[in-house]
């Protein structure tokens, strides 16, 4: 999969590049048992944890164990990665929230996402899919928001400050629109809602609506990729309906603390690509409506980048405060 990235790079683990000795990935070994810290209980991110753990304990020989430290939107799990000494004994399933979207939501935040935590692989991404529950008469955007101008209609988010919040937003703002938010804790809640008839519209990730649109409880009118996505072929995107650049995407990637020496971040990075694109992980990541990434340690740093921007600028205009 292609992904368009800023030209502008920056590694953070670039303070430890002229300290170490030059070794190879394979030169580097664990010698103790490693910690994937994910940092959102019952999610995504734990599946995709546990599909890694067992092949990354295979390749280097030694014990992977998962651990949930969910809370805080995903900041604890992250702080505590990124307080852990960078020796490649810890690593950290991120995503949106607590790497691109907490560092402008939350006033104070215990760590710097762009200078304490060291990119490996941006892993799997998905677009969202605007989704209307049947009794809504659009077919498309064009008329979702002709209908959004006349008054009336809510939409359900993940939670607030989650990116299904903030993705409306942005096309509240792009279009001039208003429409009632209601926020909910988890994606159940809001999906159910959304089937249910309580809510008009959601902005959900495939694997969260996809079934319930082949069942007719729900209408997919846009995706938030640059491209359509392979299992709704027929669902176009939000650039194509007229709204140039609105890209908001759901990603999974794996962090190191920040100053993780190259030769660690090289090996990890080798071997969860490999892993990723191993034919059985592959096949469940599909399933489960991801797309495989697997870029470079210096790709992923500059999406964070693009992501933190990209989510400050719709936090900051919308006045978005955490719940």
């Amino acid at each position: 999969m292609s992904i368009k990235l800023p030209h502008r790079t920056v590694l953070a683990f670039a303070i430890a590049a002229g300290l170490i000795a030059p070794a190879s990935a394979a030169d580097w070994a664990p010698t103790k048992t490693v910690r994937i810290v994910v940092p959102i209980v019952g999610s995504t991110n734990d599946v995709l944890a546990r599909l890694v753990a067992p092949e990354l304990q295979k390749a280097l020989g030694q014990t992977v164990i998962v651990e949930n430290k969910g809370g805080a939107g995903g900041t604890i799990g992250a702080n505590e990665v990124a307080k852990s000494p960078p020796d490649g004994h810890t690593l950290l399933v991120g995503f949106n929230g607590p790497i691109a979207i907490n560092p402008t939501l939350f006033p104070k935040m215990p760590y710097d996402a762009q200078k304490d935590l060291s990119p490996i692989t941006l892993a799997v991404m998905s677009p969202q899919f605007l989704a209307v529950h049947p009794s809504v008469p659009a077919k498309n955007v064009k008329e979702f928001v002709a209908l959004a101008k006349k008054g009336g209609l809510s939409y359900a988010s993940v939670s607030t400050g989650s990116a299904s919040h903030l993705t409306m937003e942005m096309l509240k703002s792009a279009a001039s629109v208003d429409i009632t938010h209601v926020p909910y804790k988890g994606a159940g809640p809001a999906v159910t809602d959304l089937v249910g008839g309580q809510v008009n519209a959601a902005f959900l990730v495939p694997g969260n609506i996809t079934q319930f649109a082949k069942e007719g409880r729900a209408r997919l009118i846009a995706s938030t990729g640059t491209k359509r996505f392979p299992s709704a072929p027929d669902v176009p995107t939000m650039i194509e309906q007229g709204f140039p650049g609105f890209e908001a995407v759901s990603w999974i990637g794996f962090l190191a603390p920040g100053n993780t020496p190259k030769p660690i971040i090289d090996r990890y990075h080798k071997e969860i690509v490999a892993i990723l694109n191993s034919p059985s992980v592959k096949q469940q990541l599909e399933k489960m409506e991801f797309e495989v990434v697997g870029g470079s340690p210096e790709q992923f740093a500059s999406w964070i980048n693009a992501e933190i921007s990209r989510w400050g600028k719709v936090i900051k205009a919308n006045g978005i405060k955490p719940e």
